[in-house]
């Protein structure tokens, strides 16, 4: 089968490099989602000299996808089922048609499978898979595990993360490669005006404490937990300013009417705002007491590094790289994964104590700004890209100046078996 597909796009002729290099980002879609924020941030802090992003989205494009579609190329329906075999063809044609020098899956899955083999039969220079998170849906499984051959890198988001993939994951140490995720501190950061600004929006006192959580409505996000912990803190604090605090849920997706069952169940609706899809996330981020993250599995979120550069302290599941963001007692707390009660006190603690939880959202803030920039992270890619494919093609060439450089010719892959 991979031998006729390369008999079928075989005539499209090779080509001199000349210029950036072109990127295919790979994946399902593009919803409000950790992920798919890193890479629209990704995507708009590279340099044109160095790299031409694009983006493949296998399914819909997705709010983000659509967002950014006068910005970059966006490709989009190219799978229109699970079982749907003609989007190898259609990957490859794409890949050949576009020019790509480095294709990056983002995520596990059918991304990552398709995205790979159809790199590799178009020949491609590099292939290589980004992946963000320490379980489902970034559990890479056994047929993924089979193209590591064809890999030139696994990017991990931090150094346990790093450990993961090559200990549960059993990919090469020397394939895997760490860049820590980063976020723009710019847009990030402390509003002295976002506090009241979300309570307006909310319709709520100027004093009522607000916890919030940034993410997709997706099962991993544990979200039960989150509106779990909002009803024990009311029962616990019923004639307490604690009891009359408002909890914000930003994002969409599949769990949101399982979400909005469950509110109402435990007699929330009035106090649980469910803001769906926003694009002003950095106000209202920098509007809450404290963020909350409570998934049952993650890497390093974005939305944490978001939440300390606005100032905000987390509460958080101890899983995945969490804890090298969240510090316990230094920028937030950490608590076993599940404990509704633990989550609970660790959240009452900060609205408790307002100014502990200012110092901790301060230490949060100077954390991130020294560890985890957006051009940090962006850096990393474009360095990590240009290294494999300049090891590739046999060009030593510096990625500033790429565009005066000449490198040989591409050809199509003779074959994928590992």
């Amino acid at each position: 089968m991979f031998n006729r597909i390369q008999q079928i796009y075989r005539p499209v002729p090779p080509r001199h490099k000349e210029g950036p290099l072109r990127c295919l980002f790979v994946i399902t879609s593009m919803p409000v989602g950790g992920a798919e924020t890193l890479l629209v941030n990704l995507m708009r802090r590279m340099d044109p000299k160095v790299m031409i992003p694009e983006v493949v989205c296998l399914k819909e494009a997705g709010p983000l996808g659509e967002q950014i579609a006068s910005e970059f190329k966006v490709h989009t329906h190219l799978l229109s089922s699970k079982y749907d075999l003609r989007v190898l063809p259609r990957l490859v044609q794409l890949m050949y048609r576009r020019w790509v020098d480095v294709v990056i899956t983002v995520g596990a899955g059918d991304k990552m499978f398709w995205g790979r083999v159809a790199a590799k039969l178009a020949g491609v220079p590099v292939i290589a898979s980004a992946l963000h998170s320490t379980g489902w849906p970034d559990g890479v499984g056994r047929l993924n595990r089979k193209l590591t051959c064809i890999t030139d890198a696994f990017i991990a988001v931090a150094d346990s993360h790093g450990e993961f993939l090559t200990s549960f994951e059993r990919f090469p140490a020397a394939k895997v490669n760490v860049i820590r995720n980063g976020v723009d501190c710019d847009r990030f950061r402390p509003l002295p005006t976002a506090r009241q600004s979300l309570r307006d929006q909310l319709g709520v006192p100027s004093d009522a404490p607000v916890v919030g959580l940034v993410a997709a409505l997706r099962s991993e996000k544990n979200h039960a937990m989150f509106l779990d912990t909002a009803a024990m803190i009311r029962d616990r604090n019923r004639d307490s300013r604690l009891g009359e605090t408002h909890w914000v849920l930003v994002g969409d997706g599949p769990e949101r009417a399982a979400i909005e069952q469950q509110r109402d169940e435990l007699g929330l609706a009035s106090h649980v705002h469910l803001l769906g899809t926003r694009h002003d996330t950095p106000e209202l981020v920098a509007g809450m007491d404290v963020f909350a993250l409570t998934s049952l599995n993650e890497a390093s979120p974005v939305s944490i590094l978001e939440s300390l550069a606005c100032g905000v302290p987390v509460v958080a599941t101890d899983v995945g790289s969490i804890s090298e963001s969240v510090i316990e007692g230094v920028t937030g707390h950490l608590v076993p994964s599940q404990d509704v009660p633990a989550m609970a006190a660790a959240v009452t603690r900060l609205l408790s104590d307002p100014a502990a939880a200012r110092s901790m959202g301060e230490n949060g803030r100077d954390r991130v700004v020294a560890t985890g920039s957006l051009d940090s992270m962006v850096r990393g890619y474009e360095s990590l890209a240009t290294r494999l494919y300049d090891s590739k093609v046999g060009c030593r060439s510096n990625p500033a100046t790429r565009g005066g450089v000449v490198t040989p010719k591409r050809q199509a892959s003779e074959s994928i078996s590992c």
